[in-house]
């Protein structure tokens, strides 16, 4: 049984995500890890190549930026990446997630322990969803609690939407030309969090975030205006808790690092006022109202 790891990244620092990270995370639980760069002048494919592991093969693309539009860009790179594993099991972490050391073992046993059942096709993990600083999680009902980011190789699996999950399509015209629209995987849960660090940056660096991934799905001028409106900044969020784990061992730090306080002001929350009433109930019940799934659950 091999496990093949993937993941994808362009000016991975000037984004400021933790993809040297991210990669090292999976390496312990994968036999091989395809990584593919794009077009970048900010050192990050040479500081891949610094980490110098056997396991870890560059793929170098250069970004369509007519694909900007919904995102199509990530799932056009999460898919050469993918296209290029050669295990039996296919393991994708995104640049600004990161897994923890003491959850290696356990994934792969899991995958160790259902390779034999082909009724499981992959599995989901469970999401820490990281914002304003280390110490903060956001948990409300507008995140994602789980995604697929484990399957099967060889059930025609390809990026769905951008890039956010997976889904198993009959044929690679019927994906490429929007006809078919996949078949959710039938999975299990693994209790091992992705730790997702998308929410955290220098106050410096934040709006400059939302404006390089915001032109990935709204043109610059839409972006600019929406920011101005919103004010963009760690206020702008329905609500977090605070974090009282640990963190990734190769998070620490970065953790360590960070100059600068956040302090979560409920006063200052920003609701959608649908959520606003219904998110008292969800908590009370622990359910999700119409939550988004795509994968179909083993219990």
């Amino acid at each position: 049984m091999k496990i093949s790891g993937f993941s994808f990244v362009r000016n991975g620092f000037d984004y400021g995500v933790p993809f040297l990270e991210s990669i090292q995370s999976v390496l312990p639980a994968c036999d091989e890890f395809i990584i593919v760069v794009g077009n970048s002048d900010d050192g990050t494919r040479e500081a891949i190549e610094q980490l110098h592991s056997p396991k870890i093969k560059i793929i170098d693309t250069v970004w369509d930026m007519s694909l900007k539009t919904g995102g199509k860009i990530f799932a056009q790179q999460t898919n050469i990446g993918l296209d290029a594993l050669t295990g039996d099991w296919c393991f994708h972490i995104q640049a600004d997630e990161v897994i923890h050391e003491n959850d290696s073992s356990k994934i792969m046993n899991a995958i160790k322990t259902e390779n034999a059942n082909k009724k499981v096709e992959g599995f989901i993990l469970p999401y820490y969803h990281f914002w304003g600083g280390y110490n903060y999680i956001r948990n409300t009902r507008r995140i994602h609690k789980h995604e697929v980011r484990i399957f099967r190789n060889g059930l025609g699996v390809r990026s769905y939407r951008d890039s956010q999950g997976f889904r198993k399509f009959k044929s690679i015209e019927g994906y490429n030309n929007g006809i078919d629209t996949g078949e959710k995987l039938t999975v299990k849960k693994i209790d091992a969090p992705i730790f997702h660090y998308n929410g955290i940056r220098p106050p410096s660096s934040f709006r400059k975030k939302a404006e390089l991934m915001g032109s990935f799905y709204k043109s610059e001028a839409e972006v600019a205006k929406e920011l101005d409106e919103r004010k963009y900044d760690w206020d702008n969020v329905d609500r977090v808790i605070e974090f009282k784990g640990s963190h990734p061992a190769l998070m620490q730090p970065l953790v360590n690092a960070q100059d600068w306080e956040y302090v979560y002001n409920p006063a200052k929350a920003v609701w959608k006022t649908k959520d606003k009433l219904i998110q008292p109930i969800e908590d009370v019940l622990g359910f999700k109202f119409g939550e988004y799934k795509n994968y179909k659950l083993i219990k």
